[in-house]
C-alpha cells in the first residue's frame, strides 16, 4: 500500500478487524455483509478506522476499510463509502475511553430484542460469563442490556445512545441492542470489544435456549 494511502500503515489495526470478521462470520454473528466494526486511531482529533459498507466480514480486504474523521465522513477522498452507522461508532469513541466498537448482527440479538422490545432491555444475573465484561467481578451483579427502537434516523438514534452514555443516575455501560437489529459493545482495544461480543452473545443465547426450555421470558 502506497505510504501516502490513508490506509498506510493501518494494516496491525486492520488485520485484527479482519480476523474479528472471520470470527463472528463462522460465528454466525456477521454474516450477509452485515455488522460493522471500528478502531480508535486519534482522539484529538477523532479518527477511527471503520469497515467499509457492504462488504462480506467474513472475507474482508485490506482495501475494505475507511479513515474517517469525528462528523464521520472519509478523511480523504477516494476511499470507499462507510458504514451508513458510522455515527453510532463516532459517539461511543467521543463519549468513552475506548479503543475499538463492533456491532454484531447475531439471530438470538435480533429475535430478543424483539422480543424484550416492550420492557426496555434484557435483565442477566447469576450467570459467572458476566466476569467476562471489563470491571465485573462476581456472577452476582446484575446487567441490564438495553433496547432502542431501530429507525433509518442514524444521527436521532446516536443522540439517543449520547444522552444513555451521559446519563448521570444510569449510565449506558458495555453495549446496547437495536431492536431487530443486532447489538454494539466495546472495549479498550480490538482484543478487550470482541470478549465482550462473546459475552454478550452467549449471555443471549442462554436466555433464549431458557426460553425454550421454560415457556417463560
Amino acid at each position: 500500500m502506497a505510504e501516502c494511502h490513508p490506509l498506510a500503515n493501518l494494516e496491525t489495526q486492520i488485520d485484527k478487524l479482519r480476523m474479528t470478521g472471520a470470527m463472528f462470520y463462522q460465528r454466525g454473528w456477521s454474516v450477509g455483509t452485515s455488522s460493522n466494526y471500528s478502531v480508535v486511531l486519534e482522539t484529538d482529533p477523532l479518527e477511527l478506522l471503520v469497515t467499509a459498507s457492504g462488504r462480506d466480514k467474513g472475507r474482508l480486504d485490506r482495501t475494505d476499510f475507511v479513515r474517517v474523521g469525528a462528523d464521520g465522513q472519509p478523511t480523504s477522498p477516494d476511499q470507499p463509502k462507510s458504514s451508513a452507522e458510522t455515527l453510532l461508532h463516532i459517539v461511543v469513541a467521543t463519549e468513552r475511553p475506548v479503543g475499538a466498537i463492533l456491532h454484531t448482527h447475531s439471530p438470538w440479538a435480533t429475535e430478543l430484542s424483539q422480543l424484550y422490545s416492550d420492557r426496555g432491555g434484557i435483565d442477566f444475573e447469576g450467570y459467572e460469563m458476566l466476569k467476562g465484561l471489563d470491571g465485573i467481578k462476581t456472577h452476582e451483579h446484575r446487567f441490564r442490556f438495553e433496547i432502542f427502537e431501530n429507525t433509518q434516523d442514524i444521527p436521532h438514534l446516536a443522540d439517543q445512545v449520547r444522552q444513555r452514555l451521559n446519563d448521570s443516575e444510569n449510565p449506558l455501560q458495555y453495549g446496547y441492542l437495536i431492536r431487530g437489529h443486532g447489538l454494539y459493545t466495546w472495549g479498550r482495544d480490538v482484543e478487550e470489544a470482541r470478549r465482550h461480543v462473546e459475552v454478550l452473545e452467549f449471555l443471549l443465547e442462554c436466555k433464549a435456549r431458557r426460553i425454550q426450555l421454560t415457556g417463560k421470558l
